[in-house]
């Protein structure tokens, strides 16, 4: 079984916590499914969940390099050298990164509005990017847009592979394979 889950904004990927915060298994109710991955509790959007491990370990493992592909916010009008930048790769404090598929886009007219929403300030633009990598690092995009110059203010994540978060709104589920 495959399972393509809207993760909203500040849910858990896991399906238990001991401290009361939102977890997947308040949005899905089939059993015995488990993350293919994992987008952090400030991140949105697709998260594959499935019953076979195989099929986990395709989608996860760097060695078989299924692009993920992210919608990013970041603070300030980004300049294109920054975006050039993220293309070449960038040097975080555990080593370089990979070179990303990185160039300016425009805010998604299907956006859903985020609670909380992000910070407003009249005096700073906002620039939005879309971003695909081929590794996945803990907090690897925020990083980098922050090693750039232009810190994440939201993470939107809308493609793995060949599998794309299309019309779900957050918190919908979608099965893709029974």
């Amino acid at each position: 079984m495959l399972i393509a889950l809207n993760k909203p904004f500040g849910v858990l990927c896991q399906f238990t916590t001991d401290d009361g915060r939102p977890t997947l298994a308040d949005y899905v109710r089939q059993k015995d499914v488990y993350p293919a991955g994992r987008l952090d509790h400030d991140s949105e959007g697709l998260l594959l969940l499935t019953d076979d491990g195989v099929l986990a370990h395709r989608l996860t493992d760097p060695k078989h390099k299924q692009p993920k592909t992210y919608l990013v916010q970041v603070d300030g009008a980004i300049s294109d050298e920054a975006v050039q930048a993220l293309c070449r790769g960038v040097v975080l404090n555990d080593g370089p990164t990979l070179p990303a598929v990185a160039e300016h886009a425009d805010e998604p007219e299907w956006l859903w509005p985020r609670d909380p929403p992000v910070r407003f300030r009249k005096s700073i633009p906002t620039s939005w990017l879309s971003i695909s990598l081929r590794e996945g690092r803990n907090r690897q995009i925020r990083r980098m847009t922050a090693a750039v110059g232009f810190p994440t203010l939201r993470l939107i994540r809308v493609r793995i592979g060949a599998y794309a978060l299309d019309d779900l709104l957050p918190g919908q589920t979608r099965v893709l394979k029974s």
